[in-house]
């Protein structure tokens, strides 16, 4: 049990920490075209995301991929910078009382991207592991941590919005396009980064 606990701590504080900020940017443009009535499908878009890379995970720690982590950490801000460009073509209800229609295409890019990230993951979980040969637990409860965590600023991220929309009276359309913009533009400046150094 306190090796679960001890794993799960790890996955949670590894998402949730500030200087692993490409995740969290990428949580945020995730969440940007919903609103807390749909917390449904944003579950869902999580989901997919902890699927992807658990599996892209799971395959790194057991040494059945491996791929360039240069390569991965230019890839990363790609999905990023993908998703926030295609919130601005998404067209998002004014009211928190309406819906959000059910992005099924971007649940398939959620998962695909989930797997870049969880090979991002995989640097560190491996450090972490050492040389240990029994991490079927350590992968679970790792997972598990990440999965808590992404809900926790998941969460935090659709109450503001929530706030900012239905207290500050802003649409919710041009808090999308703030929030995406914003990202984006961060995110450019990371990928211009990785691909000069």
């Amino acid at each position: 049990m306190d090796v679960f606990f001890t794993y799960f701590l790890l996955g949670y504080q590894h998402i949730t920490d500030l200087a692993g900020y490409d995740h969290i940017l990428f949580i945020i443009a995730l969440c940007a075209i919903y609103q807390i009535s749909d917390w449904r499908s944003v579950l869902a878009v999580i989901t997919f995301f902890t699927v992807g890379h658990s599996i892209t995970l799971a395959l790194s720690v057991l040494k059945i991929l491996n791929i360039d982590s240069n390569l991965i950490e230019f890839l990363i801000p790609v999905t990023i910078l993908f998703t926030c460009v295609s919130n601005l073509f998404y067209k998002i209800p004014e009211s928190f009382l309406d819906k959000t229609p059910k992005p099924y295409l971007r649940y398939f890019f959620t998962l695909f991207f989930g797997l870049i990230h969880g090979l991002g993951f995989s640097n560190y979980l491996k450090s972490l592991l050492g040389q240990s040969t029994n991490i079927v637990g350590e992968l679970f409860s790792f997972n598990i941590g990440i999965e808590i965590g992404q809900i926790v600023i998941v969460s935090l991220f659709l109450m503001l919005s929530y706030i900012i929309v239905e207290f500050f009276k802003r649409k919710k359309t041009d808090l999308n396009f703030v929030l995406s913009g914003f990202v984006a533009g961060f995110t450019l400046q990371l990928i211009i980064e990785k691909w000069i150094f």
